[in-house]
């Protein structure tokens, strides 16, 4: 347990490295020029980016741990000594399942609630000083918003606009049943981000009652709060990353009613915060079948080996996700697909070598 946690520890703080200095040195200059400094991209940005990278390749740290200490353990002809003096091949598999288990709980924990918030931090410098400046101007052109953010409520706009957070055109709906009970325009609005607070400028508002004798109001000003922000009415595919599990299975329900395009991404997010921990568990296994039979090539063969499956493993999940978003696989099986698969092949490797 001591090896195997001692060289993951080691392996993933030295891709964490590797990967901080590449990608600082690949956007120095964009820091520089959008008016930030490295040591504010140091505090504000890469610790939150370091997190996002380690726990996206966990499991691929943990398959190439175990396979790299594993193989010095059978080199060494330790792992022959132990079968030979009477323990079992599950014996041996326990403490590689406890601290799978382990880091697997840990990252879980990580996923659901530990790095969206994160990301929220993450997600703010780079939208703020590293996003490429055709994506910004998309990101911040007045957009039309059409919604609905519950079973009898609806949210229109003709044009909202997220770098001055104003909009025009406003209408609001509610229903009681097919039956219009209340209506809510506006020629323009205002979102107050602090208070969460909807301004609408030059408003009318009508009650709809049973007999016919509806309510009319109007007036230069009035302020309204409602269940979403305009943030959440138009979201971004990155929105579902910055919210934990619980906000983010609220937020699915919302953009179902909405009937939004992007259910598929954000069903990717949910389910991976969940299979990327178990995958940790799989890939132990895996790695301790490929590496506890001592062959020709040492631990250079393993390693290649393990290097190959893990790029496998990460091609075949993100390809079974690209499939998801275009509607040819559900978005369960395809974040799941390559656990399955892996998972097959784990169990037919692992017993194979527990009953030679």
């Amino acid at each position: 347990m001591k090896n195997f946690i001692g060289t993951f520890v080691f392996m993933t703080t030295l891709l964490a490295l590797i990967v901080l200095v590449i990608d600082l040195s690949q956007k120095v200059g964009k820091i520089q020029d959008n008016g930030s400094t490295i040591g504010a991209a140091l505090i504000d940005y890469y610790p939150f980016f370091v997190l996002w990278i380690v726990n996206t390749f966990l499991p691929i740290g943990v398959f190439i741990a175990a396979i790299y200490f594993t193989s010095r353990l059978t080199n060494n002809t330790e792992v022959v000594a132990m079968t030979s003096g009477g323990m079992s091949y599950f014996r041996l598999t326990r403490p590689y399942l406890i601290v799978a288990f382990g880091i697997g709980a840990l990252s879980f924990a990580v996923n659901h609630f530990l790095l969206p918030k994160a990301n929220v931090y993450k997600n703010d410098y780079y939208y703020t000083y590293l996003q490429p400046t055709s994506k910004e101007q998309d990101y911040y052109k007045g957009r039309p918003i059409s919604a609905q953010i519950s079973p009898d409520e609806y949210i229109f706009l003709h044009n909202y606009n997220r770098r001055t957070l104003n909009g025009s055109g406003f209408i609001y709906q509610k229903f009681d049943g097919n039956e219009l009970v209340y209506s809510l325009r506006a020629n323009d609005l205002i979102w107050n981000q602090k208070d969460s607070i909807y301004a609408l400028n030059h408003f009318y508002e009508r009650h709809v009652r049973a007999d016919g004798t509806d309510s009319l109001t109007s007036g230069n000003r009035t302020e309204r709060k409602f269940s979403v922000t305009p943030d959440e009415l138009l979201p971004e595919g990155y929105v579902a990353e910055t919210m934990n599990s619980i906000e983010l299975r609220k937020f699915i329900e919302r953009e179902k009613f909405k009937g939004s395009a992007s259910i598929s991404v954000y069903l990717n997010e949910l389910y991976q915060r969940s299979s990327l921990p178990f995958s940790s568990i799989i890939l132990t296994l895996l790695a301790l079948s490929l590496s506890s039979q001592k062959r020709r090539g040492g631990i250079g063969l393993n390693l290649a080996i393990g290097i190959t499956m893990a790029f496998i493993y990460i091609f075949g999940n993100e390809a079974s996700k690209v499939l998801s978003n275009v509607g040819n696989l559900t978005p369960l099986l395809a974040v799941w697909l390559s656990n399955i698969v892996f998972g097959f092949i784990t169990i037919i490797l692992y017993f194979r070598r527990a009953f030679q």
